[in-house]
């Protein structure tokens, strides 16, 4: 289809903004006039693209439409960078789950604040969860498990990413090292690390269950005896304090980066910052004394 690039830029806006009136004042125009665009960009596919709810969210053609409008935004920026031969900013939005934010992938971020002038969108989700913000089209990239590539997108094989399963020794003794008594800490309700592991036992857990929904707060509960949670190697650290409850039940999360498809050199930077973070060896910790 032949895009508009106003009507396209309208929807994206009120996709991101969440209203008209929004969407209206970030495009300094009327609520009308982007009123006017949606509809004929309605008009013209022939379907409805946007929700009318609060806040507006995009329909399945919507959702094609934003992915559309999103990487046009980006070709335009670069476009209008080269032929102005100046060194313009330009935004990406990525999605990293939050456990490979706070280990390997800071040295993204490093690259992005040495680069200056590439502005990262972060949006933190879990890795098997990621996808969705890639096909809706709020990301041009995403940190993921799924290999299978979303269309119109390609995928990289990262390092996975280990975890180990361990608590504080005193509250390893205090529950007669029994792992379905101790409680647990996850990270949210999509954490099903702890869980796999108790599968693989063929453990049922009668514990308490604590919830702590950042990742230095999980690793900090973990060290405070608050109960047993995996974490990632690159968390570790020294492990005095630390004994591992299912030894030889490490977890190996597999990691994919999926972008879509198009001729970007900004997404290409950002690309190789993260495959060349992401493959950087992690030291191994000397395992805890029993």
């Amino acid at each position: 289809m032949h895009a508009d690039s106003h009507q396209l830029a309208a929807l994206l806006a009120v996709v991101e903004e969440g209203s008209f009136e929004a969407a209206a004042d970030e495009l300094r125009v009327t609520p009308s006039a982007v009123s006017q665009r949606i509809k004929a960009l309605e008009r013209r596919v022939g379907q409805v693209v946007v929700q009318r709810t609060r806040p507006c969210r995009p329909t399945s053609t919507g959702e094609v439409l934003v992915r559309m409008a999103r990487q046009l935004a980006l070709l335009e920026a670069e476009a209008g960078a080269a032929l102005t031969a100046q060194s313009t900013a330009t935004t990406i939005a990525i999605a990293l789950n939050a456990d490979s934010l706070a280990t390997w992938a800071r040295d993204v971020l490093v690259e992005a604040a040495e680069a200056g002038d590439i502005g990262l969108e972060l949006h933190v989700e879990d890795q098997d969860h990621s996808l969705e913000l890639l096909r809706a089209g709020r990301v041009l990239a995403a940190l993921t498990a799924d290999p299978v590539a979303v269309q119109g997108c390609s995928v990289t094989e990262l390092l996975p990413m280990r975890y180990v399963p361990v608590a504080t020794r005193w509250l390893w003794e205090r529950h007669e090292r029994d792992l379905s008594r101790m409680p647990v800490v996850r990270f949210n309700d999509k954490d099903d690390l702890q869980d796999g592991v108790l599968r693989e036992l063929g453990v049922t857990a009668t514990g308490l269950v604590h919830t702590v929904p950042s990742t230095e707060d999980f690793a900090m509960a973990v060290r405070c005896g608050l109960g047993w949670g995996a974490l990632p190697v690159a968390q570790l650290g020294r492990r005095d304090d630390l004994v591992e409850v299912a030894p030889g039940h490490d977890v190996l999360v597999p990691l994919y980066w999926q972008r879509w498809r198009i001729d970007s050199a900004v997404l290409d930077r950002v690309t190789e910052w993260v495959v060349s973070a992401s493959r950087t060896p992690t030291p191994t910790p000397a395992p805890p004394r029993s």
